[in-house]
């Protein structure tokens, strides 16, 4: 039988990438729901091509612009939608989405019983031991999309927890990784945004260019797998080609090596626990020259070390760095803030924010509200 589908985020990289795999497979796979931000043009040809019996618009007004659905095909527009759609029963919810948006989708989809596979960091980073409580309760498998989180996964199979050393996330270190911090005055999005190995969104890409990327990752590497920050380690790999490590007591060190290609983790998400023959390009091993790695420089990437202490922190701090850091790189996005402003607005959230250490669903979306009022405030104040 086929596996039911339902992609959030259809019309992104994530979720273009996903109906790629989707095509090379028709024989596995059923789409059965799909949802985008605003993206109505792309949308309906994705209906047209997949039949989905579910389409929603997150954006009422993109919405207005969607062409007519089949009648085999009910549309919808606006959050609840969003999130009535996630609650759907089907084999797998991927989660393609960007930002805080997919916390309340995620977890509807958790109560309908549905498998996650979960290329959406932000819901996790922001309420991680709701999320994974939520899923644990269900009987939920949260698997991970992002390359980093799904070759630690798969490096972990048939190992006990109990035999980590720690986990080493690699970072690429972005399009600006060697430059001195001054001579980033005047980046423009499109510089941020060019990723050296990685061809990925916007938002990811600029987060990946100030390293926040990096230490959202560590904060959910720690709810997925059950780790203390101790036990999670960034090291700067410039070439990509080895996704992350896993150390084990023992002095033994497991390697997930790839080609740059979000296709893959996609893939073995979507068909695990089974591994099916690729249609996509294989690693050239005698091609690789040189696999180099070093530790992050803190005073480059602010943003990493921010991270890394709210990481400690735990609570709804978290929760507050993610909101800061949204509002913050949007503005960037937009022309409205300069590059390396996009540290000083997440440092002075951080600074006046009142942080609890014991968290609700409710007490996290006051928190993102809050954080994203001040992000606003400490960029009028910037005169922006």
């Amino acid at each position: 039988m086929r596996k039911r589908i339902t992609i959030l985020g259809s019309t992104g990289s994530i979720g273009r990438s996903a109906l790629d795999v989707v095509r090379h497979y028709p024989d596995r796979f059923e789409v059965v729901g799909l949802a985008a931000r605003s993206n109505a043009e792309l949308l309906a040809e994705q209906v047209a091509e997949f039949e989905p019996k579910h389409a929603v618009l997150e954006d009422g007004e993109a919405a207005k612009r969607f062409s007519p659905c089949p009648e085999s095909c009910a549309f919808a527009a606006g959050l609840e939608a969003l999130e009535e759609l996630a609650s759907v029963p089907v084999d797998v919810v991927l989660c393609g989405m960007v930002g805080a948006v997919g916390l309340k989708p995620i977890l509807r989809a958790i109560d309908a019983g549905n498998r996650i596979a979960l290329a959406n960091k932000e819901p996790l980073v922001m309420a991680g031991p709701v999320v994974m409580e939520r899923a644990r309760k269900q009987g939920v498998d949260v698997l991970p999309v992002d390359s980093e989180h799904n070759a630690i996964f798969q490096c972990l199979h048939g190992h006990g927890i109990e035999n980590l050393q720690c986990i080493h996330l690699t970072a690429s270190g972005g399009p600006f990784y060697g430059k001195p911090r001054e001579s980033l005055v005047g980046v423009t999005p499109a510089q941020a945004t060019r990723h050296p190995t990685w061809d990925m969104g916007a938002k990811i890409s600029v987060d990946s260019a100030t390293l926040m990327n990096k230490g959202l990752e560590v904060i959910e590497a720690m709810w997925l797998f059950g780790l203390p920050l101790s036990k999670v380690e960034v090291v700067i790999h410039p070439q990509s080609i080895i996704h992350s490590l896993v150390e084990f007591t023992d002095g033994s060190i497991l390697a997930h090596l790839g080609l740059t290609d979000m296709k893959f983790p996609i893939q073995f998400a979507l068909t695990w626990p089974d591994r099916v023959p690729t249609p996509m390009g294989r690693l050239d091993l005698t091609t690789m020259r040189e696999l180099t790695f070093a530790k992050p420089d803190f005073s480059e990437f602010p943003c990493l070390a921010y991270a890394l202490e709210v990481a400690r922190l735990g609570g709804n701090a978290p929760a507050i760095l993610n909101a800061a850091n949204e509002a913050a790189v949007s503005a960037f996005c937009q022309g409205r803030l300069e590059f390396l402003r996009i540290s000083d607005v997440v440092h002075e959230v951080l600074e006046e924010s009142t942080f609890e250490s014991e968290i609700t669903l409710e007490s996290v979306i006051a928190a993102d509200q809050d954080a994203r009022a001040r992000a606003e405030r400490a960029m009028t104040a910037l005169g922006v």
